[in-house]
């Protein structure tokens, strides 16, 4: 009874979503994910996170510690790997960008009703697609 105790409390709580982000231009830099509630979507602070080094084509982030509930994904390919997302005139994007349910993006980021799904806890696994908006759009076999 006592190590069943301590050993629920070394572990994290929380489930783990596995995320699959397509059409990734190069493998330069990382890939970063955001997992936010509706309070934090579209901004910075979310509550969960992950990244990983870019992979040409499919990059597999993992988010670590995510109790169950209703969240968007906000994902970014970081190229030059500054921690943020790089914007050309009138805040476009210069490097890839994408959201849960692969959101459609027109004239501005998509609204939390688009994008939102229920994570049930436990490991999980989905899947969205960047879009670049400056220069080539997804790795060469994708153009």
């Amino acid at each position: 009874m006592i190590l069943a105790a301590l050993l629920a409390a070394a572990m994290p709580s929380g489930g783990l979503l596995l995320v699959e982000v397509t059409n990734v231009r190069n493998g330069t830099g990382r890939v970063h994910v955001d997992l936010c509630d509706e309070r934090t979507f579209l901004e910075d602070g979310c509550p969960y996170a992950g990244d990983a080094p870019a992979r040409v084509g499919t990059t597999m982030v993992t988010v670590r510690g995510v109790p169950p509930g209703r969240y968007a994904i906000q994902a970014y390919h970081d190229e030059n790997a500054n921690g943020r997302v790089d914007r050309a005139i009138f805040g476009i994007p210069k490097e890839g960008v994408g959201f849960s349910r692969d959101a459609r993006i027109r004239f501005g980021p998509p609204k939390w009703a688009d994008a939102v799904f229920a994570f049930h806890g436990g490991a999980e696994r989905t899947a969205l697609r960047l879009r670049y908006f400056v220069g080539a759009g997804g790795p060469p076999a994708a153009r």
